[in-house]
């Protein structure tokens, strides 16, 4: 397990910092019959390495540029070589509509200590290649591996994208755009695998919604897909029936959380039930007005929290996963600090607290 180092660094973006170079200085000596010295200097090889822009930074495909400043990193208590699904109380970085700013928002999420990345094969929205390339840059300054992150992506069907920019043939067999998307999101990605692959909305039919779901379960077999999740299904039924009919069962829901579907009350206790990890997303927007109460900031403050992390808190502390798409790097800070007081066991909020906070929001209990 990784020791937390918990320096906090102020963090600021320097895009004008020059890549380090290695110099390496060989003497060699001897020769037959009289000797002789030579010296030699040896340029690190570069040409696997992400080019330096102009700037200073490095660029990526997509122009976007890293910082690579020499930082003091925390590292949340997560296992290396972490299992694919989270078990400790943990905090997805989203990558929605970050656009040419993806790769250095991933980048610093990873530097501020976020282990677990969100995002989907969907153009319109993501820029799932910025995805690939900031967590490659990321962990090489890092000293993790692959199995030390998490990927999360999504099949998102025709109706959910630009018609003018799909992952897949757009008229191809609904099979095959599930099998092209999951190409795409593998090279996307600069990955063998994917540790969580969802279907973004279920289809407009039940029969459309399985058939897409057996095409998902060949990549389980084919070992490109470790983990099967559906996003925006608030149907009890149609989750229930998935589950049931799935080879291959769903180990996420990811969701709206609002008041507008009751909170998801019936579905989160089914997956509780049946140990399915439930995802919330937009779930500081859809709750500004209790998280903007009197009591909501007063507790906050009591507890060393933000309104916001203090709903990050009350989430994980019911035992969900919530997803923070911030794109400040002191709100990555606070984000992780609550994520990592949770994973080192302090209880952050009484039962009774949880329920003031539950009323506030208008969960029913």
């Amino acid at each position: 397990m990784v020791v937390p180092a918990v320096a906090k660094s102020s963090r600021k973006h320097r895009r004008n910092r020059h890549c380090d170079v290695f110099v390496v200085l060989f003497v060699s000596v001897i020769a037959l019959g009289g000797g002789w010295l030579s010296i030699k200097f040896l340029g690190r090889d570069t040409s696997t390495l992400p080019q330096s822009s102009s700037e200073g930074g490095i660029k990526s495909d997509s122009s976007s540029v890293i910082d690579e400043e020499n930082i003091n990193v925390r590292v949340p208590l997560t296992p290396v070589n972490m299992q694919s699904m989270p078990e400790q109380p943990h905090i997805i970085y989203g990558t929605a509509w970050k656009k040419d700013d993806t790769a250095d928002l991933v980048y610093d999420a990873l530097h501020a200590g976020f282990r677990y990345i969100d995002t989907a094969c969907q153009p319109k929205h993501y820029d799932e290649p910025g995805v690939g390339y900031g967590w490659k840059v990321a962990i090489e300054k890092l000293g993790l591996t692959r199995e030390d992150i998490y990927l999360q992506t999504k099949f998102t069907s025709l109706q959910g994208q630009d018609p003018h920019n799909t992952p897949y043939i757009h008229d191809a067999k609904l099979e095959n755009q599930v099998r092209q998307s999951v190409h795409a999101s593998l090279r996307n990605l600069q990955t063998t695998y994917i540790d969580t692959l969802l279907l973004h909305s279920p289809m407009p039919t039940m029969y459309e919604t399985l058939k897409v779901w057996k095409v998902m379960e060949e990549s389980i077999e084919a070992g490109k897909v470790r983990n099967l999740g559906i996003s925006n299904c608030y149907s009890v039924e149609d989750f229930r029936t998935i589950y049931q009919e799935a080879k291959v069962k769903p180990r996420v829901l990811q969701n709206r959380f609002y008041q507008k579907s009751n909170f998801d009350s019936e579905l989160r206790r089914l997956c509780d039930e049946l140990d399915v990890q439930y995802q919330s997303f937009w779930t500081l927007s859809a709750n500004r007005v209790a998280l903007a109460s009197e009591e909501w900031k007063s507790m906050a403050h009591a507890k060393k929290l933000t309104p916001q992390t203090l709903m990050y808190a009350y989430m994980m502390t019911l035992g969900h996963i919530p997803l923070s798409g911030t794109k400040d790097v002191n709100h990555m800070d606070e984000d992780v600090d609550v994520m990592m007081r949770l994973q080192r066991g302090e209880e952050i909020l009484s039962k009774a607290e949880m329920e003031t906070l539950s009323s506030l929001l208008g969960v029913p209990s």
